[in-house]
């Protein structure tokens, strides 16, 4: 995932389902997540293991470094987002939010993927950033045309055979 600027003046676009998740996310790290990291340093601190050798309370501090930076980074983002609409999601061209099918050229798999910001990029879930190879490549193509890049595995060449909002 991308380091996000605190003081970014470009917009991060999201997806209405990419904020949901992402609210999701700071909610439960700001009550749930911390509750829970609070409850296990008082614990350290009421069976007196608060000793210059304790690793399992440095690892519970170092749980708690990572989940504030996560939550800064959620609110960083969250307050430079705009939420993509089907009036700006292009249904012409491949672009930030637009579903994609696409057939490899080589062997004819065909396959759906949306086009999202990197915040919200997960190939599991066929979210692709639109930073990745195969998200810059797709990007701005047409009905037909062919993208091109390169994968680990060598040159890739995928058709774009639909494009929906």
């Amino acid at each position: 995932m991308e380091q996000i600027e605190a003081d970014s003046s470009q917009p991060i676009f999201l997806t209405k389902e990419g904020m949901t998740k992402l609210k999701k996310e700071l909610a439960f790290l700001t009550v749930d997540k911390r509750a829970e990291i609070a409850e296990r340093i008082r614990a350290s601190k009421d069976h007196g293991e608060f000793s210059e050798d304790n690793n399992e309370l440095d690892e519970v501090k170092m749980e708690q470094a990572i989940v504030e930076n996560r939550i800064n980074e959620l609110k960083t983002i969250l307050s430079n987002a705009e939420v993509l609409t089907k009036r700006n999601i292009p249904s012409d061209s491949v672009g930030i939010g637009s579903y994609a099918t696409v057939k490899d050229v080589d062997n004819g798999v065909e396959f759906e993927i949306r086009v999202v910001s990197s915040v919200e990029a997960n190939p599991d879930e066929d979210l692709i950033s639109v930073e990745a190879p195969m998200g810059e490549a797709l990007l701005g193509k047409e009905l037909g045309s062919v993208a091109e890049f390169e994968a680990p595995a060598g040159v890739v060449k995928y058709k774009v055979t639909a494009i929906r909002r």
